[in-house]
């Protein structure tokens, strides 16, 4: 994917997306509050979530053997008796899930909890799906021949990049903010 995402009104500036293709899963680079016990793997296709399920995934081998009844019963357990708060995850492709934050992390989020789990589970379905992106901002450079003036060709060179954008949305709003500056940049000179 190369898709030019916006471009300056003269022209002179424009910011496509590629895909990121060394992204780094964000399970295993990043520091989580939250906790995830993968429930299936569907028949071994997907890798766990997690590799230890967290704290509490000693309790979910206790009543996994009714995996979608262990479920109900698990989220129940969770909030009585370590305040914890546990969503669901059941992605059209990719592992079904708990995602979970105990109490004493939830405190001092800022957010609500849930929203909190939501994110991290978002991040994570983004970098399964492959969705993970850079953007590169190109200004259009002309360029003349030394051996005739007259010839002129217009080249397009990379003055910024960032990758590691998690999700389209994200990856689109990141690329047109770094293009603004350039815009900006434009107007101030």
């Amino acid at each position: 994917m190369h898709d030019i995402i916006d471009t300056t009104e003269d022209g002179r500036f424009r910011v496509r997306l590629v895909q990121d293709e060394d992204a780094i899963n964000p399970r295993e680079d990043f520091d989580h509050l939250a906790h995830v016990i993968t429930i299936d793997t569907h028949l071994g296709w997907c890798a766990p979530v997690d590799t230890d399920g967290g704290p509490l995934a000693d309790a979910w081998d206790r009543v996994s053997w009714n995996r979608w009844k262990g479920v109900d019963t698990f989220t129940r357990w969770a909030r009585i008796f370590h305040n914890a708060i546990v969503i669901e995850s059941r992605p059209e492709r990719g592992a079904v899930s708990l995602w979970y934050l105990m109490g004493e992390d939830a405190e001092d989020l800022g957010i609500l909890p849930e929203a909190y789990l939501d994110a991290e589970r978002a991040e994570y379905q983004a970098w399964a799906d492959g969705e993970v992106y850079g953007y590169i901002v190109e200004e259009a450079v002309d360029w003349v021949r030394a051996d005739d003036a007259t010839e002129t060709r217009t080249k397009w060179e990379e003055v910024d990049s960032c990758y590691g954008h998690y999700g389209f949305e994200w990856a689109a709003s990141a690329a047109r903010d770094a293009l603004r500056f350039y815009t900006a940049k434009a107007l101030v000179a």
